[in-house]
């Protein structure tokens, strides 16, 4: 029997189970490994609430001196974006002449990532890089780069793996999607 959860009004089903999450991270990690191994102490920028988990694997998989910090955004009811991208917790490192790469959990229609690089320009970082969980393709609507990806998908919503729907399911090492019920 496929495993399921109920989670508010929605049932939901194993999408992708958390071996192929972990290689997936581990394969990000290498490239970021990669890419800033000469780096002097780059920061990577977790957008919570969703990215924790992904952000704590990641960096778990890198052996170089790097710096941590978060900042909360949201844009989601629901299961829906709302299409405005509201600041909840702001950032209080310096980012002068650092190397940034923003860590989120999913970029679907690419707002809340704009959003994000918008605020962290005032600060005059060396650069700044985007490395994401998961990418829709299908539903982005912006110009610029996704740097790091470690998975497509289609646009389905999905939970789990820090992923909520109205707060629940993060907390569930898979990534589930709503059944068809």
């Amino acid at each position: 029997m496929e495993h399921t959860i109920q989670l508010h009004d929605k049932k939901f089903k194993i999408m992708i189970p958390a071996e192929e999450i972990d290689r997936a991270v581990s394969a990000v990690a290498e490239r970021v490994r990669e890419d800033y191994k000469e780096i002097d102490t780059p920061v990577f920028l977790g957008v919570l609430n969703g990215s924790f988990m992904f952000m704590s694997d990641l960096i778990k998989k890198l052996d170089f001196n790097c710096e941590l910090s978060f900042v909360k955004l949201s844009s989601y009811t629901g299961d829906h974006t709302t299409g405005e991208v509201k600041t909840l917790i702001g950032l209080n490192n310096n980012l002068k002449d650092r190397h940034v790469i923003i860590v989120e959990d999913i970029v679907d229609t690419g707002e809340s990532m704009e959003h994000m690089i918008d605020l962290l320009k005032a600060y005059e970082p060396a650069s700044i890089r985007m490395c994401t969980l998961f990418f829709k393709p299908a539903a982005y609507r912006k110009t610029m780069p996704v740097d790091y990806c470690a998975m497509e998908i289609g646009n389905e919503f999905i939970v789990g793996y820090g992923l909520d729907y109205n707060q629940l399911g993060r907390n569930f090492k898979d990534i589930y999607v709503v059944t068809e019920e």
